[in-house]
């Protein structure tokens, strides 16, 4: 016998919300205003202090949510006590026929960026305030951050293997964010089953630790996984393990890791004792607590990739991205649409549909931000334009494969001024212009 189900429907993203989008949707439909043709953009005021640029992730998982944005019985049910029978009636109902338009995933972002664009009525369009603000700003925040390590780690690969430093389904969407952002791999398998995002793994101290002694930790990993596995060097002796891996694989092993001590200095002493064994082809991968800044310092050691964990999960020092939000226009008593804009002290918003577009020099260099209300600018400069559709009468048309976005990333990276690449603080890579 199948026991129903007492809490909401697993499958729903309508109560991944704040109760006042919802409060706000009942006040409003009392006093007439629901219906109100409005716009919504999502956008940062600013970048995270010191960043030069950041990175658009989560757009294809807030697609998938806004599909799953629906109020069904168990839904109701909730909010039976917190709502009046019109609201829950209307939530019934709900299903977003409205247009979106984006930054493209992948894509870079400065201070004002209008990343979302929602237009429907003022109903439908705020109750999404939370949803796409939690999506984003997650997702853009380990992207930013993976952007940097990358950037750092220049063409050696990263792995991403935060899972057990974060929440589980962060952990999931993490990966993901990382992989558009140039990791090559992740540790977390669903990941790989939700996203098709590649998946690694070897061992840990705990499988070198289950064996009586080094050598037979070694054999068993190499009789399972093959020669060109990666065997961990650091449980006891990192010299004497690098002996034993070299005596157990052979000239065939993959790969050795260090997880602790100086890396850069143990790099030196094992990538000299590796080539003195014969092992010119097994590579050195560092792992233990790295972010872009230790990354950075290890340029110039013999190492060959690095795996990422807690820096990576938790935005290296910058958990969320910082968007908002915001009304920006709203029907009038003529029918049109006219501009509202936020004016309190510090958080001041610009009224007005926007446009976006990248204005880059002659040599393909991004030189601004050009952001504006109306209709876009023609002229003589080569202006990229940044909006697409990805919602368009409540039908997703943006959807894209998870490469697409991994392309446009490093393309996109590939535009803007090399004042990126240094690790320091510092302003904006690009200036942000008002049109």
């Amino acid at each position: 016998m199948t026991v129903p189900p007492s809490g909401p429907a697993a499958d729903s993203t309508a109560l991944l919300t704040d109760h006042y989008e919802l409060t706000m949707l009942q006040a409003s439909l009392a006093a007439g205003t629901a219906d109100r043709r409005a716009v919504f953009e999502l956008f940062p005021r600013r970048l995270p202090e010191g960043r030069r640029y950041g990175v658009v992730a989560g757009v294809g998982r807030a697609l998938e949510a806004l599909e799953s944005f629906t109020f069904g019985d168990a839904e109701l049910a909730v909010l039976a006590e917190v709502l009046d029978g019109p609201t829950l009636n209307r939530l019934a109902e709900y299903r977003f026929s409205g247009d979106i338009w984006g930054y493209p995933e992948g894509e870079m972002y400065f201070p004002h960026s209008p990343l979302l664009v929602v237009e429907s009525t003022f109903a439908e369009a705020v109750l999404l305030e939370t949803l796409l603000l939690s999506i984003y700003n997650h997702d853009s925040a380990i992207a930013s951050a993976a952007s940097r390590m990358t950037l750092a780690a220049g063409e050696r690969p990263c792995i991403e293997m935060g899972s057990r430093r974060t929440h589980e389904q962060a952990a999931v969407a993490a990966a993901r964010a990382a992989y558009i952002a140039g990791f090559v791999s992740t540790s977390n398998l669903a990941a790989r089953a939700r996203y098709g995002v590649p998946t690694a793994g070897t061992s840990a101290h705990s499988f070198t630790l289950l064996h009586d002694t080094e050598e037979q930790a070694f054999r068993a990993q190499v009789d399972s996984l093959g020669r060109g596995t990666t065997l961990l060097v650091d449980t006891y002796d990192v010299a004497g393990a690098v002996r034993l891996a070299v005596q157990v694989a052979g000239p065939e092993l993959g790969a050795v890791r260090i997880d602790s001590g100086d890396l850069a200095a143990l790099a030196v002493q094992v990538r000299r004792q590796l080539d003195d064994l014969g092992n010119t082809d097994t590579r050195i991968i560092v792992t233990s607590d790295l972010d872009e800044y230790a990354i950075a310092a290890l340029a110039a050691a013999p190492v060959d990739g690095y795996g990422v964990g807690t820096q990576l999960v938790t935005g290296s020092g910058h958990p969320a991205a910082g968007f908002v939000y915001k009304l920006v226009a709203r029907e009038g008593a003529s029918g049109e649409l006219e501009p509202v804009a936020k004016k309190s002290k510090d958080k001041a918003s610009v009224g007005g549909r926007k446009f976006a577009l990248r204005r880059r020099s002659a040599a393909g260099v991004a030189e601004a931000e050009i952001i504006g209300v109306g209709t876009p600018p023609v002229g003589e400069e080569d202006d990229r334009p940044l909006l697409s559709p990805l919602v368009r009468s409540g039908e997703v048309v943006g959807r894209e494969p998870l490469d697409a976005a991994r392309a446009r990333h490093q393309a996109a990276r590939a535009e803007l001024p090399l004042a990126i690449h240094a690790m320091s603080r510092g302003e904006p890579a690009i200036d942000t212009v008002f049109a």
